[in-house]
């Protein structure tokens, strides 16, 4: 037994190892294996193995310290926790032996956790559950979670929309608070509101969407003068109705944007507002901010106002039979439209082309991309996936959002102090001297082009349209583009070729339009100050991120779920995207997109990071190249459709 003085020494010893010892902050970064990395502040990433892996769940802020491994290899070792932001996740309830845990669907969450008897809510092998961390696996590796709420069973109808709002802590009820503001609202006080408005009831507004649409915030009239048109857009006004920073509005921003899942979107806005007292419907008094601006015969914007009005649509149409109209082929809907809906239609039809015309020659147009519908069967799964397809009526609607929104942007900057703007820097910062090595090997009439900057991007983006090359040097580009970003003050939109834009033509379904339509209010109409602080403006950014990768995810798995049904028949598509692993396929046919890997084939293959090509023994695979596959399986765990090549494809 150690005596006094002994045990002293050892604390002694102990607290000076404390003291000597050299940890290091980073953040854990999970893999698709076992193991893991430690992203060290320093910039250096640090190998996390299997057994520290077990300590520690994806995202953890610690404390690691460096040690030495076999061979001389680096690792790291964990010495303390600073932060877990992982609270909530959703899994599969498990059974082994004596034994329940939650199998995490959460990625880079590769073990499973314990489920203590008290915490188990009633759940059953087999099924989707939503749960918390209940005890974090730090200290010996063996964390434990809660059941929250069971989803439901692997079969019931339904069941992914349910397992990816869990997912992404997406919130599908209304607040009681907000029930009570909602409750509040009416068509009489729409009334009231509208007794201090400009009338335009009498301008033969129309509506064009698809024809299911009911949150309709955009109508549409335009009149011809000496020198071009007048084009008017009227935006519906939740915002006149809505408590300024009141429940509703604060959930609204906590939601960030409507989510189109298939079959069963997610609103930003209660239905009451986005379909019923908001939505500019036919024959119905509504609250609008009207941008009447002028478009010149070259189709440069001319003077442009904003005000506050009252309109009536004259008429919910379909793009179809917009098309209809200005193409001059018969309108096979019934009932004919009135001549000045007519005429307006013919007139914003001008317009739009005359828009359409400058853009393309002073900005970038993106070229349409083909686009496919989801049709859902009684158990919420695809049915068929159908084309998609674009018209004229949908590229006059596009113009005159932009144009509005362009003259929204330049509202802000006339008149505010603090605007929100959307940015794009064009191409990633960390691409440029790749890009610079691919235009002075495939494009050297451009390689004294920089990529950096607003005019050098644009002039890439024009000049690479069409360009001969041995590669797709276009399509290289265009994958490696920078996301566009909110900002408060105005700077280029490199990817439309735009010096400021921002929008506003979407209050029912995205949050920053709404704010804008606040900005606006408060610069040009005396509305309450409504500024934004940047954890605000990150808060909401990430917020949309996350909701554009929950109605991705959700469709990706059913694709996934679909995929079988392609059978073993070769199918014709392009390389979408590559990497060092293998390539992606877009079939021709529905758009699904499935990996093709280098595993499955013949040979080894190098990957040249400039020209993001694949090259074998026989063979080189590159963007846009045509190439014939067949269906091959579903990686589950990755919701990953698999292909394989149906035939050697000749050199490229």
């Amino acid at each position: 037994m150690l005596n006094a003085d002994a045990l002293s020494q050892l604390r002694q010893l102990k607290t000076d190892i404390e003291a000597t010892k050299v940890v290091l902050p980073g953040t854990v970064k999970a893999t698709s294996g076992r193991f893991g990395f430690v992203a060290l502040d320093d910039g250096r990433d640090l190998y996390l193995p299997q057994e520290q892996m077990q300590r520690v769940l994806p995202g953890d802020r610690v404390e690691v310290i460096e040690q030495e491994g076999e061979k001389g290899k680096a690792y790291a070792e964990i010495d303390k926790l600073l932060e877990s932001p992982l609270k909530t996740f959703v899994g599969q309830y498990k059974v082994r032996g004596k034994g329940h845990f939650v199998a995490p669907e959460t990625p880079g969450l590769n073990h499973w956790l314990f489920i203590p008897p008290k915490l188990r809510d009633g759940a059953e092998p087999g099924d989707f559950i939503y749960c918390r961390i209940n005890r974090h696996p730090v200290k010996d590796g063996k964390g434990q979670a809660a059941v929250i709420r069971v989803l439901g069973k692997p079969d019931q109808p339904g069941i992914e929309r349910a397992f990816t709002m869990a997912q992404f802590d997406l919130n599908e009820e209304w607040s009681e608070p907000a029930r009570k503001e909602l409750d509040q609202l009416s068509e009489a006080l729409v009334s009231e509101q509208a007794a201090d408005r400009h009338d335009r009831t009498n301008d033969p507004f129309v509506t064009i969407d698809s024809p299911s649409t009911q949150d309709m915030d955009d109508a549409l009239y335009a009149v011809p003068n000496a020198t071009g048109w007048t084009l008017s857009v009227a935006i519906a006004d939740p915002t006149a109705l809505l408590a300024v920073n009141g429940p509703v509005e604060q959930e609204a921003r906590a939601r960030a944007t409507a989510i189109y899942f298939p079959g069963e979107p997610r609103p930003m806005l209660h239905d009451a507002i986005s379909t019923q007292l908001c939505s500019l419907v036919p024959d119905s008094p509504r609250l609008a901010v009207v941008c009447d601006v002028q478009v010149n015969n070259d189709g440069s914007l001319g003077e442009f106002s904003l005000q506050q009005a009252i309109i009536r649509s004259h008429g919910k149409l379909s793009y179809d039979r917009v098309d209809a109209v200005i193409s001059g082929r018969s309108d096979d809907e019934t009932g004919a439209l009135p001549d000045a809906v007519s005429g307006s239609l013919d007139q914003l039809h001008q317009a739009a082309q005359a828009l359409r015309r400058w853009r393309d020659q002073h900005a970038l147009l993106s070229a349409d991309r083909p686009e496919f519908r989801l049709r859902l069967d009684e158990h919420r799964h695809i049915r068929t996936i159908e084309p998609a397809m674009q018209n004229e009526a949908h590229r006059l609607v596009e113009e005159c959002m932009i144009a509005a929104n362009r003259c929204a942007a330049q509202a802000l900057t006339d008149h505010s102090k603090q605007g929100l703007y959307i940015t794009h820097s064009g191409l990633r910062d960390d691409r440029h001297e790749n890009i610079r090595t691919l235009l002075k090997t495939h494009a050297p009439t451009l390689a004294d082009v920089d990529p950096a900057s607003p005019d050098g991007f644009k002039t890439l983006m024009r000049e690479t349209e069409g360009l001969t090359s041995d590669v797709p040097v276009k399509t290289i580009l265009s994958r490696q583009l920078t996301r566009a970003e909110l900002s408060f003050t105005p700077a280029p939109h490199q990817g439309m070729g735009l010096p400021a834009y921002t929008t506003f033509t979407s209050p029912l379904r995205k949050y920053s339009d709404f704010h804008v339509h606040r900005i606006l209010r408060a610069a040009l109409w005396g509305g309450p100050d409504v500024s934004f602080t940047e954890n605000q403006l990150a808060a909401l950014q990430q917020t949309q991120f996350d909701a554009r990768r929950a109605a991705n995810s959700l469709e990706q798995w059913l694709k996934c779920l679909y995929a079988p049904q392609l059978g073993d028949q070769p199918m014709a598509g392009v390389i979408s995207r590559s990497t060092a692993s293998g390539f992606f396929v877009k079939l021709d046919c529905n758009g699904i997109e499935g990996f093709v890997s280098t595993k499955d084939m013949a040979g080894k293959y190098s990957f040249d990071p400039i020209t993001l090509t694949l090259t074998g023994p026989e063979q080189t695979y590159m963007l846009d190249q045509p190439v014939t596959v067949t269906f091959a399986g579903v990686d589950d765990a990755r919701k990953q459709i698999q292909f394989s090549m149906a035939a050697p494809q000749q050199p490229a």
